[in-house]
């Protein structure tokens, strides 16, 4: 697996929540695991969200979990929302090509209940 070591990306709401993705874009063989950690920060209980968009598409809900240790999963990809570790990492034990696309983290705007205005990051994967 090749990622990019030292690129971080950080978005800040002005209400103090953020998701961190420390991981820059990823190239996998067929057939590889994956990982891809989601950390955030907020002082509410939020959804957590994670999006794929695959090329010449418009983003599309993988996954959502709005309760602490719910377990997610959807077309062999699964993500636990961990409260105590204030994670949502996302997983694939074996990828495909088909699984090349962008992918998102994304937290709940806690103001107005939806993922639209929530803070997010993506990261690019190719297989």
């Amino acid at each position: 697996m090749n990622s990019s070591p030292g690129s971080v990306i950080v978005l800040f709401l002005i209400n103090g929540d953020s998701v961190t993705q420390i991981e820059g874009q990823m190239t996998l063989i067929e057939g590889d695991s994956l990982t891809v950690n989601c950390s955030y920060e907020t002082t509410q209980y939020p959804a957590l969200f994670w999006y794929v968009q695959y090329p010449e598409e418009g983003p599309q809900l993988l996954l959502r979990a709005s309760k602490v240790n719910d377990k997610r999963s959807n077309k062999g990809f699964e993500a636990t929302y961990n409260q105590e570790n204030t994670s949502f990492h996302l997983k694939k034990a074996l990828v495909q090509d088909s699984d090349s696309a962008l992918y998102y983290c994304a937290l709940e705007d806690t103001v107005t209940g939806s993922a639209g205005g929530a803070d997010s990051g993506h990261w690019p994967l190719s297989v």
